[in-house]
């Protein structure tokens, strides 16, 4: 490439430059081949730019049309596969530019106007997050609802709660499920707090300290909804800040990593009880694979990858942390490292909430017209494995403080009735009267009762608990919220 080349080709900065970059050193700075995905945010911000510019007389009308008219037309080329991203304009802000003065001469080379690239990327991320998180959000709204629609089919299924991975006592199945509910509408809420801390403009900051032109960026934070619940323009109030701040990002990745433990918490469990140990449940096929050498077999991919996937997420949040740790103010050419994982982790959350809420709430058959669960659930299995576990002790040890005994005491006495159980190879409710009376003589024919799987769950009927008659009143608060 000639001098001249050179110059054309990196218009933005060389002037000052005597030699080009090295091709090593371009392919290593470059950015165009994964920030590309900007494009759209990086057309907005440059329209509110331009639009604001004509309004402060920075720039003429005609030079606002000239602007308004080249990135239409760039919008097209991208969408139609024809724009040209070239490597020697480095990332997705000088393609568009130097394709804009291309097509509209000088009007394009006015729009950089009181801004640098560093608030630019730093708006454009911003842009494009929020309408990641906005999607994300709606697909975790899919996932709850899927799981309610399941758990309503499944109030009245008794699972073994486990506490050390131990029968503890049991629970509706429906329960369980809403347990998981509780967690991604928590989920939604955390992203709806990185939004609003996201959903606010550099753009004005220029390269770190301002600039002198008459910018009103409010009225660009307006026209680009970077607004708070009043409608107020959110602006980032100090240009250093402005530019270096990738908290947002890092906010972000924190509560996509909370979100995907939550998946791996999950798919932990569809694993264990698909597995022959357990026979809970069995996964639809079509979120399944067989083994290449043993032919009965049928693996959990699914929640498996999403349980690797988890590792994934967590590793660009530590990434983004240590990016951040030891940067000096004001923008520094580390932050281009922020892109690569915070899409990533976008593009993780966003396939795995997909692919769970489908497996979970089930497709519709195009042969049969039908919704076909991507989970059947074993309710023998899970009662059978209730029963094996002495789950109703607990409920045991209630019935007698309820008669007056200390709860320490009763605790104790139920140690020894369930070892007679034990020794019996029997359930504490197949422990014949006299035997229960032993251990203490207030305990009457209405112990049977209680120490039912189905007495142990009806007891619950709390706010909160178990109890199929709360775990109803659970599913309709849950429908209410979710719309």
């Amino acid at each position: 490439m000639s001098h001249n080349q050179f110059e054309q080709k990196s218009q933005a900065w060389s002037a000052l430059f005597s030699e080009p970059m090295s091709d090593l050193v371009k392919r290593y700075t470059a950015s165009v081949f994964f920030d590309k995905r900007l494009w759209q945010a990086d057309i907005a911000g440059s329209l509110a730019h331009a639009e604001m510019l004509q309004a402060q007389a920075i720039i003429s009308s005609a030079d606002l049309a000239g602007i308004q008219q080249g990135l239409a037309q760039i919008s097209g080329e991208i969408e139609a596969g024809a724009f040209e991203w070239e490597l020697d304009l480095e990332d997705v802000h000088l393609n568009i530019e130097a394709r804009l003065t291309q097509l509209v001469g000088d009007a394009g080379k006015r729009l950089h106007t009181g801004r640098s690239r560093n608030d630019q990327v730093a708006t454009d991320v911003r842009l494009w997050l929020r309408a990641e998180i906005d999607l994300i959000v709606e697909l975790l709204l899919a996932l709850q609802k899927s799981l309610v629609d399941t758990a309503e089919q499944h109030i009245d299924v008794i699972l073994p709660g486990f506490t050390h991975l131990q029968v503890a006592q049991p629970v509706s199945f429906g329960h369980h499920l809403l347990a998981y509910v509780e967690m991604f509408a928590r989920d939604a809420e955390r992203l709806g707090d990185v939004r609003r801390r996201t959903n606010r403009l550099p753009l004005g900051a220029a390269a770190l300290a301002g600039t002198s032109y008459p910018l009103d960026r409010e009225r660009v934070a307006r026209t680009l909804g970077m607004v708070d619940e009043q409608g107020r323009a959110c602006v980032c109030q100090n240009s250093l800040d402005a530019v270096s701040d990738r908290d947002f990002a890092i906010e972000f990745s924190a509560a996509a990593s909370i979100c995907m433990v939550h998946i791996s918490r999950f798919s932990e469990e569809l694993i264990l009880w698909m597995s022959q140990n357990f026979g809970f449940i069995r996964i639809a096929d079509r979120f399944t694979t067989g083994s290449s050498i043993m032919p009965q077999k049928k693996n959990p991919d699914v929640p498996e990858l999403a349980r690797g996937k988890t590792g994934r997420v967590v590793g660009h949040l530590m990434g983004l942390l240590t990016l951040m740790k030891g940067q000096p103010l004001a923008y520094n050419k580390d932050n281009q490292e922020d892109k690569e994982p915070l899409f990533d982790t976008v593009d993780t959350l966003k396939d795995t909430l997909r692919i769970f809420s489908e497996m979970v709430g089930g497709q519709i058959n195009p042969a049969t017209g039908r919704k076909e669960g991507g989970i059947s659930v074993n309710r023998e299995a899970m009662e059978q494995a209730a029963l094996r576990g002495y789950a109703t002790a607990t409920d045991l040890a209630d019935y007698l403080v309820k008669k007056g005994l200390p709860f320490r005491d009763a605790h104790e006495t139920v140690a020894h009735a369930v070892k007679a159980a034990i020794a019996h190879g029997v359930d504490l409710s197949e422990l014949p009267l006299a035997v229960l009376q032993g251990f203490n003589a207030s305990i009457e024919k209405d112990v049977y009762p209680c120490l039912s799987l189905r007495g142990s769950l009806d007891a619950r009927n709390i706010l909160g608990g178990t109890a199929p008659a709360q775990v109803r009143a659970q599913i309709a608060r849950h429908r209410m919220r979710l719309g």
